[in-house]
């Protein structure tokens, strides 16, 4: 069996962090032998303990740290691992120098994010390209800003994100969402589940909401989960727009599926996305999708799909025009709902996931470097 170590800069609660934890769940025990390496805690440390996971933590202070580096070969060599995969470009560097210090070690780097690098970090992406194995971008963006970024097309290899259509099944009576907010069934309510940073663009989706009351007559919730730097500020302008019976804020939440099922609708507003593991749960939980045309998010919401509606970022018009079309026609609602099922199904499924990763793996692998 391989011993993979996984190895991350921040384990909190993100999309990156779900990433690791759904492949360590779906690898795990069968394929691959999971180890875990940090170095700020959080939530997945959590998690990975409870899946019996040996967990370290490791001081990285830069993405040049040659002693962090010594010590993940170090740990490597303890643990007898085969592969370090690795998630953010901090680690990715020190797992690449790592191979130095640990001979026959090989490195797979997940790159979640769609952002161009600066001249300098382009400079350095292609001079550690020569020791890197396989790589994988979570969408067709994401590689071609990869290739942008000075990385070898060659060894990108583009996988989705994916999620287990069974954990997700269920109706909406399984929900406690809609008590929990005094809200009635005939309520259109609306789940945005991002954290409040500037990148996930509340401030305008707000502004949308506002626009939203004033061209429908649909009564209508949105719901607003998580926490972040941005969430007093946010508070404040739904106050100052008379926000407060459309908007609803309940924090970070772990009961997600039960947010998903007292739901009609997900909303994306985001500037950056990968590949959104959130719109896909959604999807897998029977939702329309409502998102911006960012990052990998054309990935999922097309016309082939027929999943829902892309929006522009950052354009109030477009997103409250893009709501209130869902709002008020059922039958496009219905088709998408069932769009959204069969998309998950035929391109999110967790095992297409795990065993494409799984074959990067072997590829790195056989790879002299």
């Amino acid at each position: 069996m391989m011993k993979v170590l996984y190895l991350i800069n921040h384990a909190g609660k993100a999309g990156t962090e779900r990433y690791v934890e759904t492949l360590v769940r779906y690898l795990g025990g069968t394929k691959v032998q999971a180890h875990f390496a940090y170095h700020e805690g959080g939530l997945l440390v959590e998690r990975m303990e409870g899946m019996h996971v040996p967990v370290r933590q490791i001081e990285m202070r830069s993405r040049f740290d040659r002693k962090a580096a010594r010590e993940v070969a170090a740990l490597c060599a303890e643990w007898d691992i085969d592969l370090i995969h690795c998630h953010y470009l901090r680690e990715h560097y020190i797992a690449l120098m790592a191979k130095k210090y640990r001979p026959g070690l090989h490195v797979v780097y997940t790159n979640h994010f769609v952002m161009a690098n600066d001249a300098v970090t382009r400079l350095s992406n292609r001079w550690m390209d020569r020791k890197q194995d396989q790589m994988i971008a979570v969408c067709n963006r994401g590689k071609e800003q990869l290739i942008a970024n000075g990385w070898s097309g060659a060894r990108i290899q583009v996988i989705f994100n994916a999620v287990d259509l069974e954990a997700w099944a269920g109706d909406r009576s399984e929900s406690t969402l809609r008590t929990e907010l005094g809200l009635p069934e005939d309520r259109f309510v609306m789940l945005c589940a991002s954290r409040f940073a500037a990148d996930k663009g509340h401030r305008y989706l707000i502004d949308s909401l506002k626009r939203l009351t004033q061209i429908t007559q649909v009564p209508f919730t949105m719901v607003l989960a998580g926490d972040g730097p941005l969430l007093e500020g946010c508070k404040q302008q739904v106050q100052a727009l008379g926000l407060e019976e459309q908007v609803k804020f309940i924090g970070f939440r772990k009961d997600v599926k039960n947010l998903y099922k007292g739901s009609d609708l997900y909303v994306n507003s985001s500037e950056h996305e990968a590949l959104s593991f959130l719109i896909i749960e959604a999807m897998a939980a029977g939702l329309p999708v409502v998102a911006t045309d960012m990052g990998g998010n054309r990935d999922i919401v097309n016309d082939e799909a027929g999943c829902g509606l892309l929006v522009e970022y950052n354009n109030p018009v477009s997103m409250s025009d893009a709501l209130k079309r869902l709002m008020e026609d059922p039958e496009l609602l219905a088709n998408c709902r069932a769009g959204a099922l069969r998309t998950v199904e035929k391109k999110f499924e967790i095992h297409k996931l795990a065993e494409a990763t799984y074959q990067v793996y072997e590829t790195a692998c056989r790879e002299t470097r």
